[in-house]
């Protein structure tokens, strides 16, 4: 699975909206508006690169009130759930 942070810029006055509209977007997990250089953060879920050529330029940069997409891809994943996880390989008992 390939993960994709989005950082996008919207028109102030449309970002509950825009919001919204990008979280329907199939291949989006998730949207936060936030506080800081951009109004809202997606993160998007593809199985293949190409997927996200569409997703980001052909979908979700296609929205009213986006202004801006700044896309980065994740390579790996360090959350406590992941490494706790990963401790946890093997640990299971069979009965």
């Amino acid at each position: 699975m390939i993960k994709a942070i989005v950082m996008i810029q919207v028109n102030a006055d449309s970002i509950p909206e825009t919001a919204q509209a990008i979280a329907d977007v199939d291949g989006v997990t998730e949207v936060y508006s936030c506080a800081g250089d951009v109004d809202l953060i997606a993160i998007a879920q593809v199985t293949e690169h190409e997927q996200l050529a569409s997703l980001i330029p052909g979908r979700i940069s296609k929205i009213p009130g986006v202004v801006a997409t700044d896309t980065h891809i994740a390579f790996r994943s360090y959350s406590r759930q992941d490494t706790e996880a990963a401790f946890a390989i093997g640990s299971e008992s069979s009965d």
